[in-house]
């Protein structure tokens, strides 16, 4: 079944990339939460950002790992291609990194220890399905 974007509210951004930003929504059917990454069609145009789009949604719909977000849905709108993902609560590893505490930056080895085999294991699904991005 089509879904466009009347089907989500959007919230506050998330983060902010070199085609678009992602922003949180909320699916107004169900109330569930989720992340829209919204890439500006003018700018993908401009810098020969089409097929790294469709590479990334192809991505996205065909994983299923706690430790990746998957594609919820995508549909367009007149300015804008969006991809509706998971949404990961708790900010990105950077947030964690530098803002947690701000005078002492990092944080202890067991944390990070914690944080690198999430990434491994994130790593070790795409590779499984033979997917190597970015």
């Amino acid at each position: 079944r089509a879904v466009g974007a009347e089907a989500f509210v959007d919230f506050r951004v998330l983060g902010k990339g070199g085609f678009g930003e992602v922003c949180a929504c909320q699916r107004r059917a169900t109330g569930k939460m989720y992340a829209n990454k919204r890439l500006n069609k003018k700018r993908l145009k401009k810098r020969q950002g089409y097929q790294a789009a469709l590479v990334e949604k192809r991505i996205l719909a065909r994983v299923h790992s706690r430790f990746i977000v998957s594609l919820a849905c995508a549909f367009q709108t007149k300015t804008d291609l969006c991809l509706v993902m998971t949404i990961m609560n708790g900010g990105d590893l950077r947030y964690h990194i530098y803002n947690v505490d701000e005078e002492n930056p990092g944080f202890p080895e067991p944390r990070a220890v914690f944080y690198t085999a999430q990434i491994l294991l994130g790593l070790e699904h795409l590779h499984q399905h033979r997917i190597v991005y970015r």
